[in-house]
């Protein structure tokens, strides 16, 4: 089956969500604290242990709500920010003197949690919606407005609101950037589709033309409509609707050599030599040199680079002409494996590169630098008119692990 790219999207809000998890717990624990410190004080002491009871367990008991979007539901919402107004408003039955004095309340800053699940689940409206309606159970519990009262009032607004707006403005670059992580994934897919078209598809079409022309007749028919379905393929191809397999036609030996494109393979996969997949390219006209040695690579990146390597020696063919010859060096490096392949042929001239992605033939952009690009290496295009061509590619060691993932 053909590799495909995975974006694997990760939610920017869920540390919020735990965060806020771990905010109930050790809030609630805190206005039990000083409760316990402040027994003394209240007339009605029976009314606090009630409350932070309830308090106690609600928090406990609604853990699971609070871990993420999807389990903070808006009933879950009411029900819990009634809770807290009605802590509040039950402290002065609790501690007659909580209206004289600018103390806590029963649930203390515990309440701030719930606005803030407000605001990590609605955004900014939603907080401001929440905050003011704690805001005026605070002023109600005082009797009268004082400005403390007023002063943590307003901070939990404002903390409550930027930090619902904050929210909004993650998903918005998180949807943003899934989009944008996809479409990348698009591309590098259609990328690879039109290679493949260009290694295989167009390459048989090219020669079903050719043959054609020379046998004539009948034949010669079938090539006129292979050779009209190879230039629609190639405008295909060149305006990104393409996939890629590995061949390389080596006509010095009157034969076609292919790498075959093999299935996937799961994550980890065992090193192969990268020796063995470009000695079939070798022949009577085609010299390979090696280190004598075997060159790990990771499986996907050695057939990725003896492609790229198969699609170098299919241009001498195409264009140096049947006698030119061609040499294949492979070094092996520390960090790196270096593949050179060069030809005796008459070079390319200068701009004809540029002009050939125009008219569609994307073999260099395509089936050589594309897949070094994928693999995070380097493809050098050397040339010198009448003096031939040396194709330097370039592919790190951990090229394997690249393929198929995208970065946050």
């Amino acid at each position: 089956m053909a590799k495909r790219e995975r974006v694997v999207r990760m939610s920017v809000e869920q540390p919020l969500w735990r965060a806020l998890t771990a905010y109930r717990v050790l809030t609630a624990g805190y206005a039990v604290l000083l409760a316990v410190f402040a027994r003394e004080d209240f007339e009605r002491p029976w009314i606090a242990v009630a409350v932070l009871a309830v308090l106690s367990v609600w928090t406990l008991a609604t853990l699971p709500q609070v871990s993420g979007a999807a389990r903070c539901t808006r009933p879950f919402l009411a029900v819990d920010l009634a809770v807290a107004l009605t802590g509040i408003l039950l402290t002065p039955l609790a501690d007659v003197h909580a209206q004289t004095f600018d103390g806590p309340t029963l649930p203390s800053i515990w309440t701030a949690g719930a606005v803030l699940a407000f605001a990590i689940k609605g955004g900014w409206r939603w907080a401001a919606f929440a905050s003011t309606l704690v805001a005026a159970a605070n002023i109600v519990e005082r009797g009268q407005p004082s400005r403390d009262t007023l002063h943590h009032v307003l901070l939990v607004w404002i903390a409550s609101i930027a930090i619902g707006y904050v929210v909004e403005v993650a998903r918005a670059s998180e949807r943003t950037l899934a989009r944008a992580l996809e479409i990348e994934a698009a591309t590098r897919e259609r990328e690879r589709l039109a290679r493949d078209i260009h290694d295989s598809v167009l390459q048989v079409l090219a020669m079903v033309q050719r043959r054609g022309a020379a046998l004539g007749g009948e034949a010669a028919e079938l090539g006129r409509m292979a050779g009209e379905q190879e230039v629609a393929l190639r405008t295909l191809v060149a305006g990104g609707l393409a996939r890629p397999s590995y061949a390389s036609e080596d006509a010095a030996l009157g034969a076609v050599v292919r790498v075959v494109d093999e299935p996937d393979r799961p994550p980890g996969e065992a090193e192969g030599d990268l020796r063995a997949l470009l000695a079939p390219l070798a022949g009577a006209r085609v010299t390979l040199a090696d280190p004598g040695a075997p060159v790990p690579l990771p499986a996907p990146a050695a057939r990725e680079v003896a492609a790229a390597v198969g699609a170098a020696l299919d241009n001498v063919r195409r264009h140096a002409g049947a006698d030119a010859r061609a040499w294949i060096l492979v070094e092996d490096w520390a960090d790196e494996v270096v593949v050179t392949v060069r030809d005796d042929g008459p070079g390319i001239p200068e701009g004809r590169l540029v002009q050939a992605e125009g008219e569609g033939r994307m073999g260099v952009a395509l089936s050589i630098r594309g897949r070094l690009r994928d693999l995070g290496g380097s493809a050098e295009l050397v040339s010198v008119p009448g003096q031939g061509t040396e194709v330097e590619l370039r592919v790190p060691r951990a090229a394997g692990a690249r393929r198929g993932k995208a970065q946050p």
